[in-house]
């Protein structure tokens, strides 16, 4: 079975939406595109460049791939380029997007049937990287095996979160954990069943 991997940027509050700048998700009047940026240093990029020096497909949403198809062939000389323009796309959609950015495959039709029929194939690990409606989905349907998190030290009040209202209730296990010389801590986390409420009165 193949492993599916959610990586992503998080302020404190818990908001996904436009780390990378202003251009990439504006929609809601969202007004900090960006607001990653800044605090990017080394060790950053070290784990990064760990993150995709391992075989992998990516999994992404229709307007994830859309603003990846934008940016990634068009600047080779970027330090991640070369594996995720030759890593394969999964995209899940309800339209039938054009998928010049390849090799990529639709995910047509539910998605949640269809992520859970590509783990149980062949492959190398499946990274989602953005695609917060998507990343919604899989985490409804317990599809996730692993997540990394970035969480930036910043509130931002509004916008697009990657666990928003509804989604299911879950324990987590922290299975490694480091911290940016700009404060960012870096957390993997493995699913670890249903929550063990309890008191502290006995």
């Amino acid at each position: 079975m193949r492993q599916l991997i959610v990586s992503t940027f998080l302020t404190l509050d818990g908001v996904m939406q436009a780390p990378g700048g202003p251009e990439e998700d504006d929609s809601g009047g969202f007004a900090y595109g960006g607001w990653s940026v800044n605090s990017w240093d080394d060790l950053m990029g070290e784990l990064k460049s760990e993150e995709f020096n391992v075989p992998f497909d990516l999994l992404l949403g229709r307007r994830t791939y859309e603003i990846f198809a934008g940016f990634w062939p068009n600047h080779p000389e970027e330090a991640y380029a070369k594996p995720l323009n030759d890593a394969t796309k999964y995209v899940a959609s309800r339209s039938r997007p054009s998928l010049d950015w390849g090799p990529a495959v639709l995910i047509e039709g539910d998605a949640a049937e269809g992520v859970a029929a590509l783990k149980e194939g062949d492959g190398p690990e499946l990274q989602v990287h953005g695609s917060g409606n998507l990343a919604q989905t899989l985490i409804r349907h317990g599809l996730i095996d692993e997540y990394r998190l970035w969480v930036f030290p910043l509130v931002i009040g509004s916008g697009k979160r990657l666990f928003s209202d509804g989604a299911s209730p879950a324990a987590l296990k922290l299975v490694d954990s480091k911290v940016s010389t700009t404060g960012v801590v870096i957390g993997t986390y493995e699913p670890a069943g249903e929550i063990v409420t309890g008191s502290f009165v006995d």
